[in-house]
């Protein structure tokens, strides 16, 4: 199941510390956000705070707070969404549930007031005034196209998913009571005021969402109230709740949430499967059965012992291999990621252009940040004796309406190829631009077949002269260049593809896993 994105937290003082503490004034600060490139989107996103200040003395530590006086960022944080947003959403089909949750905090409790069914205007505008409901609107990002564009580009940055939730508060209300979530949240403060209470983690960087009582959690150890172009930090874990004050306009915030199952824990559970598995190919010890009764046994230090040597086994065995190791997280999060931002149709996602890669071709991969390489079981093979296989996911065809939705339907998109292919995969993905005739295959028409697959993939582009260009300094600069903008870059393209053309190890599968 794709993961849902969640708010969340993390501080450590006992008593209340003052905002002024971490406020920091953006003095001139940025108008917009800077697409250029991942880092630059996260970067203007956290400024005027610097990106190692806060991977080394915020992230998974403590909040952040950061409040601007910036009518710029302020008009811009604003479009991303407003109240008068939900009229021609609801008019698009949404659901209670799914795409829409109403709740209210009544006496430390959240009371949910969702109706059934699809969700009309008019009554969740009544909700709103009358019963000083908060609306949570699941997901913007699916319907925003400026959110998107946020979102894909910090999934780029972090290599995790990245959910959000938009939450609409009356006047003197709150919606939910104080809680922790199990994801790094980041809160952008779009319209009104929002009065947030930030309390220390009684589990640091936990693992699950919880409620507290409010006689459990102390007294806060930051508290402030976030006006438009504002931004709060905080690590999951922390305990949080959050109000609009009475005499106030409502308040909209959007929070941008990642980091969900994504730690050390997490990628050795995933990792040690696979491991096991050869290990145990080519060691018989660990294909012998264990003692009789084991199992029926509370304690068994002989067992223990044994467990102990095999662990130092594996770890004797992963020390320093550059083995690419199979990965089910790495396929979990490109299956269910957002596909790359565009404009218009998106034909540059789905079509492959310009001229066929031939041997004489020079190709660079594309759309890097949106691919991964991994090696699992040929999964067309359902006996013991299965090769390995190298596979190729890709997003450039996921589709957004889905995102982060949990829906059982979602596809894996891309590639597969016998593992003697991999080093010349590696290649072309360590490499600015790389030769079709230097890659590390026994043949020729592997190496053609091999580029083909990734050209009708949409996931290489090449040009004729592009080898003339790499000979020279100048040459080398502009491929060193054009590395660096994510490789969302193409030449002109031509509709120009034959199924006659395509390799036999090129598949598209659905996936019957998750």
């Amino acid at each position: 199941m794709p993961k849902k994105a969640k708010p969340a937290g993390t501080g450590k003082e006992e008593g209340p510390v003052p905002g002024k503490q971490l406020k920091m004034e953006a003095a001139g600060g940025p108008s917009t956000l800077n697409f250029s490139c991942p880092r630059g989107l996260f970067e203007s996103l956290i400024s005027p705070i610097k990106t190692e200040t806060f991977f080394k003395e915020f992230w998974e530590q403590k909040p952040l707070i950061i409040q601007r006086d910036d009518p710029a960022l302020a008009t811009y944080y604003q479009s991303l969404f407003k109240l008068s947003d939900l009229k021609s959403l609801c008019s698009r089909g949404v659901y209670y549930g799914r795409d829409i949750n109403v709740c209210r905090c009544v006496n430390g409790k959240k009371k949910v007031l969702n109706k059934d069914g699809k969700v009309h205007f008019l009554q969740l505008r009544k909700d709103f005034d009358h019963k000083r409901a908060t609306i949570q609107f699941h997901q913007p990002q699916r319907f925003k196209d400026e959110l998107w564009k946020i979102q894909e580009k910090l999934e780029c940055y972090f290599g995790s998913l990245v959910g959000s939730n938009v939450y609409m508060t009356p006047a003197g209300s709150q919606g939910l009571p104080p809680h922790y979530d199990d994801v790094e949240v980041f809160v952008l403060q779009l319209e009104g005021e929002k009065h947030w209470r930030l309390y220390h983690p009684t589990v640091p960087l936990a693992r699950q969402y919880s409620v507290e009582a409010e006689d459990r959690i102390g007294r806060p150890t930051h508290e402030v109230m976030l006006k438009p172009g504002d931004l709060l930090y905080f690590p999951r874990g922390t305990i949080h709740q959050a109000d609009t004050p009475p005499g106030l306009a409502h308040s909209t915030h959007v929070t941008i949430s990642t980091y969900q199952n994504n730690s050390w824990g997490d990628f050795l559970l995933d990792t040690i499967s696979g491991l096991v598995m050869d290990t145990a190919k080519e060691d018989m010890e660990f294909r012998a059965g264990i003692p009789r009764q084991l199992l029926l046994v509370e304690t068994a230090a002989v067992g223990t012992r044994r467990l102990s040597g095999f662990l130092r086994k594996l770890a004797d065995r992963l020390e320093g291999t550059d083995v690419l190791l199979s990965s089910d997280m790495k396929k979990d999060f490109v299956m269910n990621r957002l596909p790359p931002y565009y404009e218009g149709d998106g034909a540059e996602l789905s079509t492959p252009g310009g001229q066929v890669p031939r041997l004489d071709s020079v190709v660079r991969l594309q759309f890097k940040d949106h691919v991964i390489l991994t090696v699992g079981p040929d999964q067309s093979r359902s006996d013991e004796t299965q090769d390995k296989m190298v596979y190729v996911y890709h997003s450039l065809k996921n589709r957004r309406e889905l995102h982060m939705m949990g829906n059982e339907e979602t596809e894996c998109h891309g590639l597969r190829f016998p593992l003697s292919h991999v080093d010349a995969l590696k290649q072309i993905w360590n490499s600015s631009a790389i030769s079709v005739k230097d890659l590390k295959l026994t043949t020729d028409e592997e190496k053609e077949s091999l580029v083909l697959s990734l050209w009708t993939e949409c996931l290489i582009q090449l040009h004729n002269h592009f080898h003339k260009l790499l000979v020279s300094p100048l040459g080398r600069l502009i491929c060193h260049l054009q590395s660096g903008l994510n490789g969302t870059q193409s030449f002109n393209r031509l509709s120009y593809y034959s199924p006659q053309t395509r390799p036999y190890y090129d598949l598209k599968w659905k996936n019957e896993e998750v």
